[in-house]
């Protein structure tokens, strides 16, 4: 493999953290006022976590990710140490209803997002160390669903079931490339689904976002969900459409978005998508779509010329963290998903989640740069 794929895709990352960067400078503006008397606040603040993601990048793009493998002992080391992060942050108080932070001086610890990679590190090494062992019921499928389910389950009792979400499926896709028998997965899965179902359908929250999406005005049925909720709910889908039939073709202008003043809440985090498509307009959404299907295309191609096995599922569990994020944060704004808050990669305000998809991208850099050194080298024997 040619580095220049390596290079395009630096430069498409680079495209959507500047494209970020820009939206973010418009949308965190009345927020930044209101909470923090700084129509910058925001801006600023996600300037700092960019310089300290680019170069976290580019460390671990030169890390050997073979080493994750290997090294289990280390590997298991970080998963325990992510396990009573995560513990640690449900006995904080909650904000907006969940408890996913642990309070720091400068950034708010969200270990749900680290734990959407450590899904896919922890399988992979698990799986790709069992060889043709992978076809064991107990070894192939229970281990590794396990060893998920324990990270999902804390991460449910936030609660946040998006994260859940993202952490189940990165896992049962590396799980499947990796060779673990279909019906092992369906099995597995099956015994999964009821509980994630019920904590849905007993959660109010839930069930009025579910009931503002089918357009009803009444609850559907399991938890005890008023029409005011319903209501609520639906708010912030219909003023994320008004974003976006303002914007039209062209959009209205940059920081001259109505929506933004109160009009649409979290409009610095998981609706940006909808204030960069108020004011930047169709043709904003088109790049971001082109920008993230070729991100995901070239994370692909290095999957596919990784020199192992392990590598590729790196690759590709980290492309799809990131890809499913960003279609999922996309079809919520566009009113084709329920209402979740989802974070859009690159473009949301978070600490946290920009720290971690730039590790992401840095681990599908890793497996390309290896990938690439062995082709110089095979090339310099040729």
């Amino acid at each position: 493999m040619r580095k220049s794929v390596l290079f395009a895709l630096g430069l498409v990352v680079a495209c959507i953290v500047t494209l970020g960067l820009v939206v973010l400078s418009s949308a965190g503006q009345a927020n930044g006022v209101r909470l923090h008397h700084d129509a910058f606040f925001f801006f600023k603040r996600q300037l700092i976590f960019v310089a300290a993601g680019i170069p976290l990048a580019y460390f671990i793009s030169r890390f050997d990710y073979h080493h994750l493998r290997d090294n289990m002992s280390l590997t298991f080391f970080a998963y325990a140490a992510l396990i009573a992060l995560l513990i640690l942050a449900l006995c904080f108080p909650p904000i907006n209803g969940s408890r996913r932070w642990i309070p720091m001086k400068i950034i708010n610890l969200q270990p749900s997002e680290i734990a959407k990679i450590m899904s896919v590190i922890i399988v992979a090494m698990w799986t790709d160390r069992l060889k043709w062992k992978i076809d064991r019921f107990v070894k192939g499928a229970v281990i590794p669903t396990l060893l998920m389910g324990v990270m999902a389950a804390l991460v449910m009792l936030e609660p946040d079931f998006g994260s859940t979400m993202v952490i189940a499926l990165a896992a049962f896709l590396t799980m499947f490339l990796a060779g673990t028998k279909l019906l092992h997965l369906v099995a597995m899965a099956s015994m999964a689904a009821p509980m994630f179902i019920y904590k849905i359908v007993r959660n109010a929250n839930r069930m009025a976002r579910i009931a503002a999406y089918m357009g009803r005005d009444t609850a559907i049925g399991g938890a005890d969900v008023s029409s005011t909720a319903i209501d609520n709910a639906a708010y912030q889908g219909h003023h994320a459409l008004v974003s976006l039939h303002n914007g039209g073709i062209w959009g209205v202008g940059l920081n001259e978005s109505m929506q933004k003043h109160s009009f649409l809440p979290e409009m610095h985090t998981d609706m940006i998508f909808a204030i960069g498509a108020e004011e930047l307009g169709l043709i904003f959404s088109l790049v971001v779509v082109a920008l993230w299907v070729a991100f995901f295309v070239l994370s692909l191609y290095i999957a596919y010329h990784a020199t192992d096995h392990f590598g590729k599922l790196i690759a590709v569990g980290m492309a799809f963290v990131l890809f499913f994020q960003t279609f999922f944060n996309i079809g919520v704004v566009c009113g084709a998903l329920p209402m979740k808050g989802m974070a859009l990669p690159f473009f949301t305000y978070g600490g946290t989640n920009i720290l971690c998809a730039f590790a992401a991208v840095g681990l599908i850099l890793s497996v390309g740069n290896y990938a690439a050194a062995e082709y110089e080298r095979k090339h310099r024997r040729g």
